[in-house]
């Protein structure tokens, strides 16, 4: 087993820097797949701001549409690299995303994280889900509970308020009303909306 921390996907460059995450979603792709697109993204330990530098130093990271915090984990569990690698990448010239379940400031404790991150990420995708609190804790069991939904919220307002490009995302698998309830609720914060995929066993990922 090896630590994977960047790999490619489609046109872009994921870093793969922790496999913690407060939420146990059930459509969560771990629950399937060992990784994606061939890389086993389950971690030994996570990387070091060295090492992740290093690996980086492997790929010629200006060819990328751009660079994404992702992996197998929630990044924002790792925000103190993000914080590191995040002005490291931008001094490249590279265009950064981080994808995320929203939970930061949960996570950190402190509701300042999309101000924080404002100055090297340029887009957030963000897991939204549900349109209640209740839904919400049905489908992604959140460590934090119901207050999970809430805090998302308040987190992709956040990005939206620091001038980072938001687009709160659902899984297919949810049906069309709950789909379209998200889509005003996402729609009411400022950011942009999109519906991903559910990933099973045999998607092609």
């Amino acid at each position: 087993m090896t630590n994977n921390y960047v790999y490619e996907f489609g046109d872009s460059l994921y870093l793969n820097i922790t496999n913690r995450c407060p939420n146990h979603c059930e459509f969560c792709i771990r629950n399937v797949k060992k990784g994606v697109a061939g890389s086993d993204l389950w971690l030994l330990k996570e990387p070091t701001y060295q090492e992740l530098i290093d690996d980086l130093s492997l790929f010629p990271i200006k060819k990328y549409k751009e660079i994404v915090f992702c992996g197998f984990g929630e990044p924002m569990c790792n925000l103190s690299l993000i914080s590191q690698i995040g002005p490291y990448l931008k001094s490249k010239g590279c265009r950064l995303r981080i994808n995320t379940n929203g939970l930061g400031g949960l996570i950190n404790k402190r509701d300042d994280v999309p101000k924080l991150i404002a100055p090297y990420i340029d887009c957030a995708s963000i897991s939204l889900n549900a349109s209640t609190p209740e839904v919400y804790q049905e489908i992604c069991r959140s460590k934090y509970g119901e207050a999970a939904f809430f805090a998302m919220l308040d987190f992709a307002k956040g990005c939206v308020a620091a001038g980072i490009d938001t687009t709160m995302s659902v899984v297919d698998f949810i049906g069309e009303e709950e789909i379209e309830a998200c889509r005003a609720l996402a729609e009411s914060t400022g950011a942009h909306f999109r519906v991903r995929e559910t990933i099973y066993e045999d998607s092609e990922y």
